[in-house]
C-alpha cells in the first residue's frame, strides 16, 4: 500500500446511522455449493426484510462477476480475491447500517474467516446453506455439474475443486429438508434472537 494514502475518519458514526435506520447492520453470509439455494435464499430473506422496513442490499455471486470481478476466473487464487473484495464491500455497507446479504459458495473457510475478521465480532453471520451434492445436482438450476461432469468446466466446486463446509456456522439451512419459507423463518428468527433486527 502506498505510503501516501491515509484513512479518513467520516463525520457521522456507524452507531449514528443504525439509530436513524433503527437496525443493526450486519454480513449474512450465505454460503454452500452451487444449486444449493443461497441465492433463492438470500433473496427471499431479503424481500422479509424489506417487508420489516429493514435497510438491505443483496450482493449475489453471479451478479458481482458481472462487474466488480470481472477480471477474475475461477482458479483458487481469483476465488480468494473474489471473496476478499467481497468482504471489503460488505464492510462498508455494514458501516452504512445496512443489514447486506451475500450469496458466493466461497469454498474455502480461510476466506470466509478473513471476512469475519473485518468487521466488529458479531456482525459476521455465516449462514450454511447445506444441500446434499446429489440434491444439488439433481436441481442443477444453471446446468453447470452436466458440464462439469464433462470436464467443460474446470474448478468446479464439488466436483474438480474442494468445499470447506463450514466448522462452526452460526446458522445451519438444511434446504434439501426444509420450505423456503421455513428456512427464511429460522434466519428471521435468529436475527430476532440476536436484536439485529
Amino acid at each position: 500500500m502506498s505510503s501516501n494514502i491515509f484513512w479518513h475518519e467520516t463525520v457521522l458514526s456507524k452507531t449514528e446511522r443504525q439509530k436513524q435506520k433503527g437496525h443493526q447492520s450486519a454480513i449474512l453470509w450465505f454460503t454452500g455449493l452451487s444449486g444449493s439455494g443461497k441465492s433463492t435464499l438470500a433473496n427471499a430473506v431479503e424481500r422479509k426484510l424489506y417487508e420489516r422496513k429493514v435497510h438491505s442490499y443483496l450482493l449475489d455471486g453471479d451478479n458481482i462477476r458481472h462487474g466488480l470481478n470481472k477480471d477474475l476466473g475461477f482458479s483458487d487464487q481469483d476465488r480468494q480475491e473474489n471473496i476478499r473484495r467481497i468482504g471489503e464491500v460488505a464492510k462498508l455497507f455494514v458501516d452504512a447500517a445496512v443489514v447486506v446479504l451475500t450469496a458466493f459458495i466461497s469454498p474455502f473457510r480461510e476466506d470466509r474467516e478473513q471476512v469475519r475478521e473485518l468487521v466488529p465480532e458479531g456482525e459476521f453471520i455465516e449462514i450454511y446453506v447445506k444441500c446434499s451434492l446429489e440434491e444439488c445436482e439433481r436441481r442443477d438450476p444453471k446446468g453447470l455439474y452436466e458440464k462439469a461432469r464433462a470436464g467443460k468446466i474446470p474448478f468446479f466446486t464439488g466436483i474438480s475443486s474442494p468445499y470447506e463446509e463450514p466448522s462452526a456456522p452460526d446458522l445451519i439451512i438444511e434446504t434439501d429438508r426444509l420450505t423456503l419459507e421455513e428456512s427464511v423463518d429460522q434466519v428471521v428468527k435468529y436475527l430476532e434472537s440476536r436484536s439485529i433486527i
